[in-house]
């Protein structure tokens, strides 16, 4: 089980890597530009709804972006506390960007 942390938009070769390496039990933290992925409809979005990973979006960053009203239902937003709680949740942890 491993925490990825994607911080690059969908258009990356970071998250065609991300998505390729997903797992089910591993965990996926959008962040930066990486909430760009959380877009309901988006080619993106189905990719991560397929990865069988559970999905979270650090919610300042998707607050920043303006992006509030069009992230995917499926995403779990999380604070800076969220994001803490994940790591120590996820010992093994991986960033892309």
């Amino acid at each position: 089980m491993i925490l990825h942390t994607l911080n690059t938009s969908p258009s990356s070769p970071a998250f065609a890597d991300c998505i390729r390496l997903l797992r089910k039990g591993d965990a996926l933290l959008l962040l930066g530009d990486g909430v760009y992925a959380a877009i309901k409809g988006t080619r993106a979005c189905i990719e991560l709804n397929n990865s069988g990973a559970e999905l979270y979006l650090l919610q300042p960053d998707t607050a920043a972006a303006g992006l509030q009203n069009r992230i995917d239902d499926t995403l779990t937003p999380v604070d800076y506390e969220g994001f803490v709680a994940l790591t120590e949740r996820f010992p093994k942890q991986q960033a892309w960007y």
